[in-house]
């Protein structure tokens, strides 16, 4: 009796004892699962800021700039670049085929343009148009020649390219009159001629060429000095 009763308790003990390590198992994977998720999401974050960091970036971020801080120039366009060209190779050759620019032509072009400066001067356009031992350049050589000069003084070359593009065309200057043109003007109104000069224009500013140059005899037969000249038919 008591042997029976005894191995049924031992029984339920060693049951109890393996329920319970069981739930202690559990216990621990359930553990370990909570702590492996939450460093996943710990983990999923960051990226999911960076994402969305340069998402955001992406959408307004500013334009981007060289190591200098100056922004980059904008590309320029070949049609205009290459319709300037052929502007300024016809400028003051009226044989040219719009093919191939001269030194001179090209420096009058880069004057206009405001590209020859303290920086780039004449002299250097001459050493870099000669480096190409042509007295003409054609459009794939000219673009040689930027490059090599711009690469030389350290200036960007669409910057070059953007300003030789838009200077407008050949032989116009955007000069304002200076005092120049209000001295000529002065000089030249007649209206405040005095002395002899004053006796060489009429009262519209027209000259008398040589009527007002010289004293003409007077074969009219009336004497010198007389105010009533060709008054006696009217009142007679």
């Amino acid at each position: 009796m008591y042997s029976h009763v005894a191995v049924h308790r031992s029984i339920i003990m060693s049951d109890d004892k393996q329920n319970g390590s069981d739930i202690v198992d559990r216990a621990a994977v359930e553990v370990a699962q909570m702590a492996l998720e939450s460093n996943e999401d710990a983990t999923a974050a960051p990226a999911a800021s960076k994402v969305t960091a340069e998402d955001a970036g992406g959408k307004g971020a500013a334009p981007k700039k060289e190591e200098n801080g100056t922004p980059k120039a904008a590309p320029v366009s070949i049609a205009a670049f290459k319709e300037q060209f052929k502007a300024f190779s016809k400028f003051g050759d009226t044989k040219s085929d719009g093919k191939h620019l001269t030194l001179s032509q090209s420096d009058k072009w880069m004057k206009q343009a405001k590209v020859i400066d303290k920086k780039i001067t004449t002299t250097d356009t001459g050493i870099h148009f000669k480096k190409l031992k042509s007295m003409k350049l054609s459009f794939a050589d000219y673009n040689t020649f930027l490059e090599d000069l711009a690469k030389t003084k350290k200036v960007e070359l669409d910057e070059i390219k953007s300003k030789m593009a838009n200077c407008g065309a050949p032989g116009i200057h955007n000069a304002t009159p200076g005092k120049a043109a209000e001295t000529v003007a002065r000089l030249t109104d007649t209206s405040k001629y005095t002395g002899s000069h004053k006796q060489r224009f009429d009262e519209t500013g027209k000259g008398k060429g040589i009527a007002g140059r010289k004293d003409l005899p007077d074969g009219s037969g009336y004497v010198t000095g007389y105010q009533h000249k060709n008054t006696y038919d009217k009142t007679h």
